[in-house]
C-alpha cells in the first residue's frame, strides 16, 4: 500500500470533504447473481459499521450512491429497499456511526437513465441536498468499474475495493487507489490524517 500514502497525504483530507460510497461489495456483501431485497439478505462485510465511524472523523459528509435496479425489474418495490435502509441506518446508529443520505437509482440499465451510474445524478442530487460539497473534494469509493466511471465523470477521487480479486487492468486509469476492504481504507486514512 505504500505507493498510497504519499497521494492519499497530499489530498489534505478534512470535514470540508465528502465520501461517496457504494452499497453492495463494499457495504454488504454482494449476493453472486441476485439483488440484496431485504435485511435478510442483508450482511455488513466485515469491520464495516467501525470504519464507517472511523471515516466519520475524517469526512464532513459521507453518502451512500447505489443502482437498484431490482426495482425497475419488479423484483423488489420501493417500499422494500426503503425499509431495508432505514434497518441500514439504524445498525450504524447503534454503532456510532452515521451515513449522511442514501441516494438509489431504481432504473434499468437499458434505460440508460441519468441517475444510474456511470452517470451522475445521485452525485447532482447530493449536490442539491447538501451545497458545500464539491466534487474536487470528494471520493467515491466502489468495487465496479461504473462506480469508478461515476467518481471521474464528476471529478471526484476514486477508490477501488478489490474484495481481495485481481484488478481488471484495462481500467486502472479511472482507479486513483486500490484498497481490500473499506475497513483497510479506514485503517489507512485513520492513520495518515488522525495521527
Amino acid at each position: 500500500m505504500n505507493e498510497h500514502s504519499m497521494n492519499l497525504r497530499s489530498l489534505t483530507i478534512d470535514k470540508s470533504w465528502a465520501l461517496f460510497l457504494d452499497r453492495d461489495g463494499v457495504i454488504n456483501k454482494k449476493l453472486p447473481d441476485d439483488y440484496v431485497k431485504n435485511w435478510g439478505e442483508f450482511e455488513f462485510l466485515n469491520g464495516v459499521p467501525k470504519a464507517i465511524l472511523m471515516l466519520n472523523d475524517i469526512f464532513g459528509k459521507i453518502l451512500i450512491v447505489t443502482n437498484q435496479q431490482g426495482i425497475g425489474k419488479g423484483i423488489m418495490s420501493e417500499t422494500d429497499l426503503a425499509v431495508l435502509h432505514n434497518k441500514l441506518l439504524e445498525e450504524l446508529r447503534y454503532e456510532g456511526a452515521r451515513i449522511n443520505k442514501i441516494y438509489h437509482s431504481p432504473y434499468r440499465n437499458e434505460e440508460k437513465s441519468v441517475f444510474r451510474k456511470p452517470n451522475i445524478g445521485m452525485a447532482r442530487k447530493a449536490k442539491i441536498d447538501f451545497p458545500d460539497i464539491k466534487f474536487k473534494k470528494s471520493i467515491m469509493v466502489g468495487d465496479s468499474i461504473s462506480d469508478m466511471q461515476f467518481g471521474k465523470n464528476a471529478g471526484m477521487y476514486t477508490v477501488f475495493i478489490t474484495n481481495n480479486k485481481v484488478v481488471d487492468e484495462s481500467f486502472l486509469e479511472l482507479i486513483d487507489f486500490t484498497y481490500s476492504s473499506l475497513k483497510e481504507l479506514a485503517d489507512h486514512l485513520t492513520e495518515i490524517f488522525k495521527a
